[in-house]
């Protein structure tokens, strides 16, 4: 065929293959909109699940009489105007493109008052063809009502799922829009019900309450208040303990300046701030917040405007990875976590005390000549006398998050005594933790000690993998691991690091270079780490070693003072904590 230039409803209607993909898409374009123009209060109302009908009412600015027909043209907007704005957007849409798009594949009628206009006024349009304005009766703000979505691309409407599906994305959306902005109401009906209804959330306990009716109680109940300020950016939000993991990443929300993002980047910051603290294969749950410099980041990067591009994306991955990750390391035991408290109420912050010298519980068990005993205890360890113990605090003098131990149960458990309750430990798990973290202080070192092999161990790898090794053999030095190539295919191992002597050296080297490959020079580091995890568990003490109390109290107090001490290596829980009220209910006291 000759090329021509395509008519203009073929244009809009090629543009919206863009823009709008359901009609979520639409619901998420009007909303927005909604949005840049300062309303308050938006309601959705869906029918069809959306096909059929979306109205989004609001009560912002509204649109000038004059501009109504004006904002049905292709690249007609009001927030921006040069290329300065363009790079340093501030509104959650830009190009003028949804409007247009959306009235092209549908019929559409848009009713606005700005709030010094004595009437209304209203524009229709479909297929191409727009009339109006009109006068209409409406309050201060807008109306934009789509029915009949791809009425006039057949094709596209086939591809649309079933009115349920359909629906169920137009709930996920508010729910992300209700995350978005606490300071907006959104209610969405449907048939004439309502599906949600969100006041607006102005205080940190409505905003605790539009957090858990969209991502639930549980979500609340195991999530950590968070933030932060920093090299020009501020991140803020909730994060949940590791104990609260899923199978899914369904409750992982992350927002740039108010505008919802999905970004490799991110996401890839936060997975390595959880790692040493996740089952393999389970997804943190999150809603957090990055505000930053809008010139710092490009958001004209995809149609959607899902993803973007930091100007300084190193920068970018550091500040949320450190930040996340030094607060997950505070989850440790502490006096306020031994009380029947929302862990929501616990706000953490980035003032983090440098850690002391101390005695490790494996120390304690070694100086005491050998308490750890390869003997089956008794189910219940006998109490200890008084004189050899100390059970009360106030007694003692000193208050401990975790208490005093007073018995082992089974060998798998400490029982412990504290303020207020009972703490239950799995002194496997709290022990591996404690190990592993003092392994890895060892490893953040300059330079890691190193342990000459008597023979060199040979390596078979890939010419890719070799030639990653030789580029990276300054890494590998500093690591601890003398590296060297002795053909296209194969390396020879001739030192690992002396922490891990007894770790297999080529299985070592293999999974560095392929961290290395897919996450760069810190992928290298994060093998090692995995390879101190694993040395860990099997440091740790094994079920049926009995205890003494002295080692175990030991063992609570190195867990109050260690890193992420909540959790074990694999992300189970370490520890766990029953109130005085929980046993007075078992017991029915006071009834």
């Amino acid at each position: 065929m000759s090329i021509r230039v395509l008519p203009e409803q073929l244009i809009h209607q090629i543009a919206a293959g863009e823009v709008v993909e359901r009609p979520a898409s639409v619901v998420k374009e009007l909303v927005e909109n909604s949005l840049d123009a300062g309303a308050t209060a938006i309601e959705i109302e869906v029918d069809g699940g959306g096909a059929s009908l979306v109205r989004v009412r609001d009560d912002g600015a509204g649109i000038a009489g004059d501009e109504l027909v004006l904002a049905l043209a292709r690249h007609a907007t009001s927030k921006i105007g040069s290329i300065d704005d363009l790079e340093a957007v501030r509104t959650l849409g830009f190009r003028g493109e949804a409007l247009p798009s959306i009235a092209s594949v549908s019929r559409m009628k848009m009713v606005s008052r700005p709030k010094d206009a004595p009437v209304a006024l209203a524009v229709t349009a479909a297929d191409g063809e727009v009339a109006g304005p009109a006068p209409q009766p409406h309050p201060p703000g807008t109306t934009v009502e789509v029915r009949d979505l791809f009425f006039n691309v057949p094709a596209r409407r086939k591809f649309l799922r079933a009115e349920r599906t359909e629906l169920g994305q137009v709930e996920r959306l508010v729910e992300r829009l209700a995350l978005s902005r606490f300071d907006v109401g959104f209610r969405l009906m449907s048939a004439r019900r309502v599906l949600a209804d969100h006041p607006p959330a102005r205080d940190e306990r409505s905003r605790d309450a539009r957090v858990a009716a969209v991502l639930g109680d549980e979500f609340i109940r195991h999530a950590l208040k968070l933030e932060h300020e920093g090299a020009g950016m501020r991140l803020s939000g909730w994060f949940c303990l590791p104990t609260y993991a899923r199978s899914q990443a369904d409750q992982q929300h992350f927002f740039l300046n108010g505008r919802p993002l999905r970004d490799k980047l991110v996401a890839s910051a936060v997975r390595l701030a959880y790692r040493d603290v996740l089952y393999h294969g389970r997804h943190p749950a999150y809603v957090l917040y990055l505000d930053m410099d809008p010139a710092r980041v490009d958001v004209n990067a995809h149609p959607q405007k899902l993803e973007v591009r930091f100007r300084e994306p190193g920068l970018v991955h550091d500040f949320i990875f450190r930040t996340l990750e030094r607060a997950i390391a505070e989850t440790r035991p502490a006096q306020a976590a031994a009380v029947d408290i929302p862990a929501a109420r616990f706000d953490q912050r980035m003032s983090l005390p440098a850690p002391e010298p101390r005695t490790s519980a494996l120390d304690l068990y070694v100086a005491l000549g050998g308490g750890v005993r390869d003997s089956a205890p008794p189910a219940v360890e006998a109490p200890v006398p008084a004189a050899e113990r100390e059970l009360d605090p106030v007694a003692a003098g000193t208050e401990h998050p975790l208490g005093y131990a007073i018995a082992q149960l089974h060998g798998i458990y400490i029982l412990a005594q504290a303020q207020g309750g009972l703490v239950l430990v799995d002194m496997h798990a709290a022990h591996e933790r404690t190990t592993y973290e003092r392994l890895k202080a060892a490893l953040g070192s300059q330079r890691v000690a190193s342990q000459p092999l008597l023979v060199p161990v040979p390596v078979a790898v890939s010419v890719a993998e070799a030639d990653e090794a030789e580029a990276h053999a300054a890494l590998f030095d500093e690591l601890g691991i003398e590296l060297s190539r002795s053909g296209p295919t194969q390396l020879l191992v001739r030192a690992t690091p002396a922490l891990l002597t007894s770790a297999d050296p080529a299985a070592l080297v293999r999974d560095m270079l392929a961290d290395l490959r897919e996450q760069g020079g810190g992928g290298a580091r994060q093998a090692l780490e995995r390879a101190l995890g694993t040395m860990a568990c099997h440091q740790a003490v094994r079920a049926n070693r009995r205890l003494t109390v002295q080692e175990m109290n030991a063992l609570l107090r190195e867990m109050e003072t260690t890193l992420r001490a909540d959790q074990c290596v694999h992300g189970r829980p370490t520890w766990s904590f029953v109130s005085l009220d929980e046993l007075d209910r078992l017991f029915l006291r006071g009834r």
